[in-house]
């Protein structure tokens, strides 16, 4: 396996992400789409999520395509950045037809970040026009650390963000993973290395080495001022292979091993860790294969979110690459 030409999930053929940021706000959204409707679903392991029109993305359930998917930051008010994309997305003619009518089917994610520094003392929620905004700078290529939903993302030692990774199978399918990083626990061990480090590529986080060591050897930061629902690190992995929905699903929980490799702990009652994936091609290949690289991008991802955050006026965590 080896990393996608550009190293994020638009690798993925046909895939574009958006981000857009309020620095004052110290907050933004981050959007998934194509230019058609793409097969999602969704698996949940943190224990106090926050999301919008999920249930539909269970195998069970009938919908088949979905027309973007929404990372965004600002807790509860956050998931109105769907309703910006849904808009959009309407005016664009787009969405599942109803008789005449057509209504865009956007599932959301959120994290909290409302404790970050930022001024919160708006009137109106800026949520759905930022989700708009996102939407409108879709493209191939995107920036990564302290942008769109990863804003003012942090982490129990350090400032998280958005980070992104691929993979090319040897078959020939391509894996991503997309990623905002805003967990109660570390991305960083005690001693200044990335949990994730195993599985780095081409020193695409500093090229720091494995720690394993410190795994357990000592009590562990968190945030602390971090209660019930006030973290959480959200994630899209895709791939261009066809999948089945339950296969989809599959992937999906498939790739919280990689969340669990980066983030030490994650999946707690304070987080609410999710994954969604996505079936954009028509490729064949082996879901094996394909769950473990989404894990392994994803870790990746996390990763390069911490690496690449940046700081701003009025941050309450440093980032990891300007550090004493």
């Amino acid at each position: 396996m080896r990393a996608g030409p550009l190293n994020l999930i638009t690798d993925v053929a046909g895939l574009k992400v958006g981000n857009a940021q309020d620095s004052a706000l110290k907050s933004g959204v981050t959007v998934l789409i194509a230019d058609a409707p793409f097969m999602a679903s969704v698996h949940v392991m943190g224990g106090a999520p926050g999301t919008r029109e999920t249930d539909l993305l269970d195998p069970d359930k009938s919908v088949e395509g979905v027309d973007a998917l929404v990372l965004s930051g600002g807790s509860a008010f956050g998931l109105d950045a769907a309703s910006g994309v849904v808009s959009g997305l309407r005016e664009q003619g787009r969405g599942f037809a109803v008789g005449d009518a057509r209504v865009p089917i956007v599932p959301a994610a959120i994290l909290f970040d409302l404790l970050n520094g930022g001024s919160k003392d708006w009137t109106q929620n800026p949520y759905a026009k930022l989700g708009r905004t996102a939407m409108a700078h879709a493209a191939g290529e995107f920036a990564l650390g302290s942008v769109g939903a990863g804003t003012g993302a942090t982490s129990a030692t350090y400032k998280g963000g958005l980070g992104s990774a691929s993979l090319v199978l040897d078959d020939g399918v391509t894996v991503g993973a997309l990623v905002a990083v805003n967990p109660i626990g570390t991305v960083v061990t005690p001693n200044g290395k990335f949990w994730a480090a195993q599985s780095e590529i081409d020193a695409e986080f500093g090229g720091l080495g494995g720690d394993s060591a410190s795994y357990g050897a000592v009590r562990l930061p968190l945030k602390s001022d971090a209660g019930e629902g006030t973290n959480t690190t959200i994630a899209i992995v895709a791939t261009d292979a066809s999948l089945t929905k339950p296969q989809a699903k599959r992937m999906a929980v498939a790739a919280h091993d990689g969340m669990a490799r980066a983030i030490v702990p994650s999946h707690t009652p304070m987080d609410g860790d999710l994954v969604f994936a996505v079936s954009a091609g028509d490729k064949q290949g082996d879901p094996l294969m394909i769950g473990h690289a989404a894990a392994t991008c994803l870790a990746r991802a996390i990763a390069r979110a911490v690496y690449e955050a940046t700081p701003s006026e009025g941050d309450i965590f440093p980032c990891f690459r300007t550090k004493a």
